[in-house]
């Protein structure tokens, strides 16, 4: 079996933007050293102060190197049919693989981390950094960041695993079976080991312990690994990033998506970007005009008279809008949707049953518009919606007060039999702010309820 060892330098700009600006391969057949290919590659666009510092690369020093497609082939011959090893591996194996899709190449090789590898056979360090575990074992790296000194030093650390390597560790990564091959370096596998397979919100943290990634889950164990293999750039990256995930166990789906939302907003995670607007500033409001006539209306939140629903924005609220008169054939003419018209162009197209032409009596479109108001948000009763706890002693729920959002909490199964009215939920209820978001969770969970 042969393995090409590989380290490469870059521009630093992550996966998309980054280009080689040095590459160092060498072929080693488990004992020995049999090939090598090093050299300096022009990236075709600036080298930043910082990478230069960090490498000794200058822009003049690649001025006149080749440039990635011209090495193309040397690269793709020198590791086929050979196991793809780096310290880290990922970073290497996904930029060498984007330089290749830039070619219309499809690079594909079996791959090997040193560090994956080296947190299994020599468990207990600190730090499982290339300059850290060299320290350690005594490997001399003859030019720190430099590709060659780099791939040399891994080379020689490898060697080392591979004579270590009483328990088939390397066997059982190269299994593509194998869960251990595609968790990201920097995570020990005994954190996934101990995951709940059960129904709650996760934290993905990074060196630093700092969250950068919250999702939910039926089942945390299933899904934390579903990230794990997504081919996503940005899946890949944040996996890159991930040294540590904690959980909270929720009890139910509802919960957890209640959780989850109010964590987004709470920590505003790098990587989460669905949820991680905060302020609302829109409004949507009904008011009966002289005729009789129910109107849909929207106003900035101050304007807005105890609005039905909250947005984010005059986008949002107006798309709304537009599925609401689809959904219930109102007049866009009395949602705002069209101004200065006398009759609404949808009434030509007969979506419209012509309320603003006098075609339809004022009562019948008025029906229609409270079933769109019912349609949308949570109504504006006081409801405590029950789900399972975390263990079968206990009950969660969500509590909504007027039409609001309350929060979420847990009693003991025994004790809330004596709570008789949604107000006594109160004393246990863990405090979360209402927004559009939230109705939308909750909308949809009682929507399915009744279905």
């Amino acid at each position: 079996m042969l393995y090409t060892v590989v380290d490469i330098e870059t521009t630093g700009n992550g996966y998309k933007g980054s280009k080689i600006t040095e590459i160092s391969i060498f072929v080693f057949d488990g004992k020995v050293i049999v090939d090598e290919f090093t050299t300096l590659v022009n990236p075709e666009q600036n080298i930043p102060a910082f990478i230069t510092n960090l490498t000794g690369i200058t822009n003049a020093m690649v001025r006149n190197a080749p440039k990635f497609y011209e090495i193309a082939k040397k690269v793709a011959e020198i590791t086929k049919d050979t196991i793809f090893v780096a310290h880290n591996v990922n970073f290497d194996y996904n930029i060498i693989q984007e330089e290749f899709k830039n070619l219309g190449f499809n690079f594909k090789r079996k791959k090997l981390c040193t560090v994956r590898l080296s947190r299994k056979i020599i468990p207990g360090l600190s730090s499982y950094s290339l300059g850290n575990i060299c320290t350690i074992e005594n490997i001399p790296i003859n030019g720190r960041h430099r590709a060659k000194g780099d791939a040399e030093a891994t080379t020689e650390l490898f060697k080392r695993l591979l004579e270590r390597d009483n328990n088939f560790t390397i066997n059982s990564f190269l299994n593509p079976k194998s869960r251990q091959a595609t968790l990201p370096p920097l995570l020990d596998k005994k954190v996934v080991d101990n995951l709940p397979e059960t129904f709650g919100v996760y934290y993905f943290k990074n060196l630093d312990k700092e969250i950068i990634y919250v999702g939910k889950a039926n089942n945390i164990k299933q899904r934390v690994i579903s990230h794990f293999y997504d081919k996503k750039k940005k899946e890949q990256t944040m996996c890159l990033e991930t040294a540590d995930i904690s959980f909270t166990k929720t009890g139910s789906e509802l919960l957890a998506l209640l959780h989850e939302s109010a964590e987004i907003k709470h920590l505003y995670p790098k990587f989460n970007r669905a949820q991680r607007r905060s302020s609302e500033a829109i409004g949507l409001f009904s008011y009966e005009d002289q005729k009789g006539i129910i109107h849909l209306a929207y106003n900035r939140l101050k304007l807005a008279p105890n609005p039905i629903m909250k947005y984010y924005s005059v986008a949002e609220v107006r798309n709304h809008l537009e599925i609401l008169c689809k959904e219930f054939e109102l007049c866009p003419k009395y949602c705002h949707l069209q101004t200065n018209v006398s009759s609404c162009f949808h009434y030509q197209l007969k979506e419209c049953k012509g309320v603003c032409s006098g075609k339809e009596a004022v009562q019948d479109y008025n029906v229609r518009v409270k079933e769109a108001i019912r349609s949308v948000g949570i109504g504006a009763e006081n409801l405590v919606i029950k789900e399972k706890g975390r263990t079968k002693d206990e009950i969660g729920f969500a509590l909504i007060l007027d039409g609001i959002y309350q929060g979420f909490g847990y009693v003991d199964f025994h004790q809330s039999k004596q709570l008789e009215n949604p107000e006594d939920y109160q004393f246990f209820v863990t405090p979360k702010k209402d927004n559009r978001d939230i109705q939308r969770i909750i909308s949809s969970f009682l929507n399915k309820k009744e279905a």
